[in-house]
């Protein structure tokens, strides 16, 4: 897959309204479910007790749906290069829904559309609507508006 370069301000204008891509699937493992529980201390048992999990709704252990939320940033560097940059901040998150939940071992993708862009006077206020899908599934795990701040050199 070939990453959107953006390398100013009217490049990133130039894709507003439009998908600007796709990540790759990546797996979500019961390893990762488990170093994410040790991270954040949230142990919950439908996240790590596999055999109790089984008698669960899901019937198995589900992803976080902060671990599925973190995994954004490293889905949008698939997606995108921004060159030219003194600093990118993640400026807030809008309008966030968990669709469904994503089950150990399953895999997730992100694709992301630019809602909308403004120039604040050098710095470039972008907002993205993403999703997170699941591979196989009709419905996303985690959709929202993540707003990024660009300042460029």
């Amino acid at each position: 897959m070939e990453k959107l370069v953006i390398n100013s301000y009217e490049d990133f204008a130039s894709h507003l309204g439009q998908v600007l891509g796709t990540s790759d699937w990546l797996e979500v493992p019961q390893e990762r479910i488990n170093m994410f529980a040790d991270a954040t201390l949230d142990h919950q048992w439908i996240h790590v007790d596999t055999e109790r999990a089984k008698e669960g709704p899901f019937g198995q252990t589900i992803v976080h749906g902060y671990l599925t939320l973190s995994l954004l940033p490293y889905l949008w560097e698939q997606i995108i290069e921004v060159n030219n940059l003194k600093m990118m901040v993640n400026y807030g998150m809008d309008k966030m829904k968990f669709g469904q939940a994503v089950l150990s071992g399953q895999s997730v993708r992100l694709t992301a559309k630019l809602e909308s862009i403004a120039n604040l006077r050098g710095t470039v206020k972008a907002e993205i609507k993403f999703a997170i899908e699941i591979k196989d599934q009709r419905k996303p795990a985690l959709t929202g508006v993540a707003t990024f701040l660009y300042h460029f050199n």
